[in-house]
């Protein structure tokens, strides 16, 4: 069984240290095993590529690496704040995230 993070993928985050402390973005994808995500926006790292079929050019192309889910806050939707991830029932008996801040139940 994989184990639960406190960020999942289309969720919007804020980089709370590292180089890139401060930026909000989107969670792009999310890698259980290494516990890193991709996050619009952020960590962006310079790649050198060979020309091929897709980019006839070649050179050096800007994108976002992976960032430790650690460095990420989950931004609460309703007050546009960083806030931390509590788990617990709903009403149906089903596990769902809320936020410790304001306690009202995430998405």
């Amino acid at each position: 069984m994989q184990k639960k993070l406190h960020v999942k993928k289309g969720d919007t985050v804020i980089v709370i240290s590292g180089e890139s402390k401060g930026q909000k973005g989107r969670v792009l994808e999310v890698n259980r095993e290494k516990d890193r995500a991709l996050v619009e926006g952020v960590n962006m790292v310079s790649k050198h590529t060979k020309p091929n079929a897709k980019s006839p050019q070649g050179g050096i192309i800007k994108r976002e690496a992976p960032i430790h889910v650690s460095n990420l806050l989950l931004v609460d939707p309703s007050t546009g704040e960083a806030t931390r991830i509590g788990r617990r029932l709903n009403e149906k008996n089903k596990l769902v995230r809320y936020s410790k801040k304001s306690g009202e139940e995430i998405k």
